[in-house]
């Protein structure tokens, strides 16, 4: 599985996540030598993480 990665790596402090990924810096870290399944389960996350982040930087 392709990295979520877009090159806006920009940690959000309060929450600890990227705001170009999602991703925590542990998962970021951890990505290359993560399972094909421990892959799935942090992508499955994302899509939650993004529109969280994206609803605190429009509120």
């Amino acid at each position: 599985m392709k990295s979520p990665c877009n090159d806006i790596c920009t940690i959000d402090r309060p929450t600890g996540l990227c705001v170009g990924c999602g991703r925590t810096l542990p998962e970021v870290a951890e990505w290359a030598s993560a399972s094909e399944e421990r892959r799935q389960a942090i992508f499955a996350l994302l899509p939650a993480r993004i529109a969280a982040l994206g609803e605190k930087f429009r509120g």
